[in-house]
């Protein structure tokens, strides 16, 4: 195992960097259906959030909230979903997505519901500049 953070090339693919908090890489998923920020700790080998050291995880969940807001005053929204789920891309990683009654997946996951839609040129540029303002980056 390297010492060295290494994003997942499935996260990697799949989103659009926004960023760096002290503990975690901020980035914004591909798929303009949901507004939806992934934050991964920029730490090797992790892959629960146990695995890390208690001053860390404490800083993930203020990491969480603060995308949250962000996230929040981008798109408002109905209610925020946050997980750390690991089926497919083991490297530890929390969803925090923006939902809408009445969104496409709703009231369902949006994990596995239809193909991701592309923003539209300028559209992730508009939202990452407002993200990176309010999470201060």
């Amino acid at each position: 195992m390297s010492d060295a953070f290494a994003l997942d090339a499935r996260l990697a693919a799949d989103t659009v960097a926004v960023g760096d908090l002290p503990v975690c890489r901020v980035l914004l998923m591909r798929d303009r259906r949901y507004p939806w920020l992934v934050l991964v700790p920029r730490q090797p080998g992790m892959v629960e959030v146990a695995d890390l050291a208690e001053a860390d995880r404490a800083a993930l969940w203020r990491e969480v909230d603060l995308a949250g807001a962000a996230l929040r005053s981008v798109a408002p929204c109905d209610k925020l979903n946050i997980g750390a789920l690991g089926n497919i891309v083991r490297q530890l990683h929390v969803h925090v997505i923006a939902r809408v009654e009445g969104d496409a997946a709703w009231p369902g996951p949006v994990w596995g519901h239809g193909q991701a839609e592309a923003y539209g040129e300028g559209e992730a540029s508009r939202v990452l500049e407002a993200l990176k303002g309010l999470l201060a980056l």
